[in-house]
């Protein structure tokens, strides 16, 4: 499994699946969250609320996945990035969490190609340059038969830079 690094809209790649940070009641919201639902349309809605009136919604950690509407991508994997709190919550690891649980839905679905955004970096306030490092260790952390390439996407020039350090480090 190959990773590489973007630098662009993930609502405008062409992979098997996009990851969107979500939020807990699955129901989009602003940032990444917002752009993938306006971008995807009513069907991803449509599958996030059956998820969430048959299982209440999505953990901090967690990742279900849905159809991608009518973006480039297959399938849209959500999953609720932590809330930064000064890392005396476990922040770190629920945020390794939503990577693993990510890859591991990706492997499950027999999905070659993953795009993740900066989860919870933004509004959640998670410090980027840590988030980058534990978004590379985790995936490396994952076995997988099925997944060719994950790929990193930022929209922005900080974020990019920090993952093209932490990359050329692994």
């Amino acid at each position: 499994m190959k990773a590489s690094l973007r630098k662009g809209d993930i609502t405008k790649v062409e992979v098997d699946a996009i990851v969107n940070a979500a939020n807990t009641l699955l129901l989009g919201g602003g940032g990444v969250d917002g752009a993938i639902h306006r971008a995807g349309g009513k069907e991803i809605m449509d599958e996030c609320i059956e998820i969430r009136n048959t299982q209440g919604g999505c953990k901090v950690g967690e990742a279900v996945i849905t159809t991608a509407g009518k973006l480039k991508a297959k399938k849209v994997i959500h999953t609720v990035g932590p809330v930064w709190k000064g890392g005396d919550s476990h922040e770190q690891e629920k945020l390794r969490n939503c990577y693993i649980n990510s890859l591991q839905i990706a492997e499950k679905n027999k999905l070659k190609t993953i795009c993740f955004p900066n989860i919870s970096t933004g509004v959640y306030g998670f410090p980027k340059e840590e988030a980058a490092k534990i978004a590379i260790e985790a995936i490396m952390m994952v076995e997988s038969k099925h997944i060719e390439e994950v790929i990193f996407i930022c929209f922005d020039e900080t974020n990019y830079n920090l993952y093209d350090v932490a990359l050329k480090k692994k």
